[in-house]
């Protein structure tokens, strides 16, 4: 059982790693959004069940991925004002993942994963294609 559990962790990162590579800017975006969502869901299910260590390290990738990919990926010559707000907010929620941990706040967790998907659903309306009749008087 243990090798089929470790061939479909491989199978899944090899995934991972494909999709990653392949991906465009705006999905590597998402793809951060989701991971991060992703974390901040397992740091709850593991706060109710009293599995600290496991919170603590869910909510460390949270963080990672938020300050390290989300935030890192801003450019603030392009994106302004925008890009220095969305800094903030970045800040804002590592800031309530580290009191979520310190204080077992599942309430900081919901407010942080309500922003992530908001922000998320804005980035996937960006990168909708224009619908047929804009895109013919584009041309």
């Amino acid at each position: 059982m243990f090798a089929r559990q470790s061939g479909a962790l491989a199978y899944k990162n090899v995934g991972v790693e494909i999709g990653v590579t392949s991906a465009d800017p705006h999905r590597l975006t998402l793809m951060l959004f989701d991971g991060a969502l992703v974390s901040i869901n397992a740091a709850r299910i593991h706060m109710e069940n009293g599995e600290i260590p496991l919170k603590g390290t869910s909510i460390s990738k949270a963080i990672e991925i938020i300050a390290n990919g989300l935030k890192v990926s801003l450019d603030f010559d392009v994106g302004g004002e925008l890009a220095q707000r969305l800094a903030s907010l970045y800040d804002y929620m590592c800031a309530r993942l580290l009191h979520a941990n310190a204080r077992n706040d599942i309430g900081a967790l919901g407010e942080v994963a309500t922003l992530l998907r908001e922000l998320k659903e804005a980035w996937e309306q960006i990168g909708k294609p224009h619908s047929a009749g804009n895109a013919g008087a584009a041309s």
